[in-house]
């Protein structure tokens, strides 16, 4: 009777040590979901602001030919779009819902390209090195950029990656205590049969193995059903509601995938068999009477 009451309260142990570490995981696989979709959104914010090169009228076919050719080799373009003369009218026309087909002589508008950033190079230092470059290219009139959206954008995303990081790493000091008080109280439930077998000469290495095992155990599981319900979250927002006005499917990434669910697997494994491993060692230093006081 004894020893069944045993198993069942070691059962309940482990099911509450694999329910609180599975609520952890959740919380940390959460924040690092948010902390990759917000490094996405910074990213294509940034990918979508454009430097306008405009080309002055003079300026031959073959001449252009050549800017588009070196405005494609630059390192921060990712794409250069040419707009003609007559596009470029022909657009304003439709934003202004007018016609400039009444100004004497040629169309005010002149030829451009526009360059779509990559995202590392869409800050102020950047644009402020490459900007007089472009200057004086030939054939190049003048350069346009949005100088105080990037202004901006650069003093911001520096203060919200820096607030993500700290929160992520206090989750981590959190998450690992939590996980080491759980499965401290869990081991401390059979703290007098490590005694027990200190008593007739085990190895600690010898002790140690069964709860390392159970840990590895409790870990991986935590970690499934964490990345299972986490997993479910982003296949809901990539497939469900992406595509709409929100655009989660672009923001939810492989990458937010990869490292959301790598995180849970690596920090639910490694967390809990470091947690056990201390947690032994704590009990196997320990005296006798220390465990009865404890």
């Amino acid at each position: 009777m004894q020893s069944r009451k045993k198993r069942s309260t070691g059962s309940f142990n482990t099911v509450t040590s694999c329910i609180s570490t599975t609520l952890v995981l959740i919380l940390l696989g959460t924040v690092v979901t948010f902390v990759t979709m917000a490094n996405n959104f910074s990213r294509q914010l940034r990918e979508e602001f454009t430097v306008t090169v405009l080309v002055n009228d003079t300026t031959s076919n073959a001449t252009q030919y050549k800017l588009q050719a070196a405005l494609r080799q630059m390192p921060y373009a990712r794409h250069v779009n040419y707009i003609s003369k007559e596009k470029g009218t022909k657009e304003l026309n439709e934003a202004l819902q007018g016609d400039m087909g009444d100004f004497i002589g040629a169309s005010p508008i002149p030829a451009e390209f526009e360059i779509y950033l990559k995202a590392d190079y869409a800050n102020e230092d950047s644009l402020n090195r490459y900007v007089p470059a472009l200057k004086s290219l030939p054939g190049v009139s003048d350069v346009v950029y949005p100088r105080e959206e990037i202004q901006t954008l650069s003093k911001t995303i520096p203060t919200v990656s820096l607030v993500l990081l700290a929160l992520a790493v206090l989750l981590t000091f959190v998450s690992f205590s939590l996980i080491n008080n759980t499965v401290r109280m869990n081991i401390y439930a059979r703290r007098f049969t490590i005694h027990t077998m200190k008593l007739v000469g085990a190895k600690w290495r010898y002790i140690r193995r069964p709860f390392l095992a159970q840990a590895f155990r409790i870990g991986l599981v935590a970690a499934l059903l964490a990345g299972g319900l986490i997993g479910s979250g982003l296949y809901y927002m990539q497939y469900e509601v992406g595509g709409g006005e929100v655009y989660f499917n672009q923001l939810v990434t492989p990458t937010v995938w990869i490292a959301t669910l790598g995180t849970i697997v690596v920090c639910g494994l490694l967390l809990t068999i470091l947690c056990a491993f201390i947690s032994v060692n704590r009990f196997l230093k320990m005296s006798g009477a220390d465990m009865y006081l404890k």
